[in-house]
């Protein structure tokens, strides 16, 4: 599933022919002016930064919209729950009346509550938990590896 625009494959391609410091026609970057060749890099640079933070914005937009999903569940157990608890309340003390007495009747219906309540929790922490960090960790592994290309590239420049 793509989220965003690719890196890997426009910015490296378009500079990068076979022999690693040639361009597609065959001229060999080490033979080209030293402006141009600047003028190329900050092009390319230019490029690969709006990518990386288009990247960047698209993953984070999808963790914030996975979290955003875990806290409705959390605040729909909440809401559900209370609007149960009242009318499941009354009716289990006055079922369990008849055998028990009325506050041990209270006490094991809230206990039985209290243990729904907690796994509708449980479930809605998992949920916000599968969304953090919300750092956009797919952007972040480009990054480094536009970094080792930008390195090799100025490695071979030197030669």
């Amino acid at each position: 599933m793509s989220t965003g625009p690719s890196v890997g494959s426009g910015v490296h391609a378009a500079t990068d022919g076979p022999a690693g410091g040639t361009q597609a026609g065959g001229e060999d970057l080490r033979d080209r002016p030293l402006g141009e060749l600047v003028k190329q890099l900050a092009d390319q640079t230019s490029t690969l930064v709006r990518q990386e933070i288009e990247l960047a914005k698209a993953e984070t937009t999808l963790k914030a919209k996975t979290a955003g999903k875990g806290a409705g569940l959390i605040g729909a157990g909440a809401v559900i729950g209370l609007l149960a608890a009242g009318a499941l309340t009354a009716f289990l003390i006055m079922l369990l009346d008849g055998a028990l007495a009325n506050w041990l009747s209270a006490l094991i219906v809230a206990v039985v509550f209290a243990a729904i309540a907690g796994a509708l929790a449980m479930a809605g922490k998992n949920r916000i938990q599968r969304a953090t960090p919300p750092v956009p960790e797919q952007t972040i592994e480009t990054v480094k590896e536009d970094a080792q290309w930008a390195k090799t590239r100025a490695a071979s420049a030197r030669k």
